[in-house]
């Protein structure tokens, strides 16, 4: 192959000559220049791009950072948060007299949340699973102290409480001398005088149990209460329930009446403890 050179505004023309050989290094050496240019231009563009994602991660991370900063700051707060609801937890069951709280109750110890730079999550989510176990604790003992408070409630809405009936006692508990006999006798509960018709209030919440009409109690009426309470209501001229009826404190059952051994318009009124008759003045 041959190369003929003319410079302008000359006459001396130069002839170079090219064998196969030469020629051969000459496409070597523009193919591997090539090849180099384009093999920087790709590391080129390969580091543009891993440097835009590395801002890129790295402001994310930043970002992750500070999101982790603030659930810290959070978890610490309603950690404290629960410590203090254990306190008043143990306060309640203590003035209830409840068991103590479990051994497990978080104690009253503190401090902040630290998680390292490396974004390990590890200890956070130890403290979360920890928050959740006293959360699973406190939702325990709060049924056990509803479940308490409700049966509280329900005993004090069974224990008789109030006159049955607007009076005035012409018989108390206790020893007596009988109207119809004239001996010693003991008398069970109140009899409490008052005009016929005169409405006989339930004293407590409960269920129907009796319902008769008894040649000595006349037409009575018995209200099982519960927790050993049960209310009778003799001599009465009417009687406004039914037997397995549920009443509430203060619903009228029955009026006043003189039916049965009576000698006048009254209410016997009496207060039993698991069948044992006590002293009626104890739930006025």
């Amino acid at each position: 192959m041959s190369i003929i050179v003319i410079p302008d505004g000359s006459h001396r023309v130069r002839r170079f000559r090219l064998g196969i050989r030469s020629l051969q290094l000459v496409a070597g050496v523009m193919a591997a220049a090539l090849l180099g240019i384009a093999w920087l231009g790709f590391d080129y563009c390969r580091t543009s791009l891993d440097r835009s994602e590395l801002q890129h991660l790295r402001a994310e991370n930043g970002s992750q950072q500070e999101l982790i900063r603030s659930l810290s700051v959070d978890l610490e707060n309603l950690r404290r948060e629960m410590v203090v609801l254990a306190q008043n937890d143990a306060k309640v069951r203590l003035m209830a007299e409840l068991s103590r709280p479990a051994p497990d109750t978080p104690a009253g110890l503190g401090g902040p949340i630290e998680v390292d730079a490396a974004g390990e999550l590890s200890e956070l989510q130890q403290h979360i699973d920890q928050i959740r176990r006293d959360i699973d604790l406190r939702r325990q003992s709060l049924e056990e102290i509803q479940s308490f408070f409700n049966d509280q409630n329900s005993m004090l809405a069974a224990k008789p409480k109030g006159w049955p009936t607007k009076g005035w006692v012409t018989s108390g508990f206790g020893r007596r001398l009988s109207p119809f006999t004239g001996r010693r006798k003991l008398h069970h509960g109140y009899d409490i005088a008052a005009r016929t018709g005169t409405p006989v209030l339930a004293t407590a919440h409960g269920v129907v149990s009796k319902v008769a009409s008894l040649s000595d109690y006349g037409k009575i009426v018995v209200l099982d209460h519960g927790y050993g309470y049960q209310t009778y209501y003799a001599h009465n001229s009417k009687i406004l329930v039914k037997v397995g009826q549920r009443v509430q404190r203060g619903e009228k059952i029955a009026a006043v009446g003189n039916t049965g051994r009576s000698t006048g318009s009254h209410l016997h009124y009496e207060v039993r403890l698991n069948g044992v008759p006590v002293n009626p003045k104890r739930y006025l």
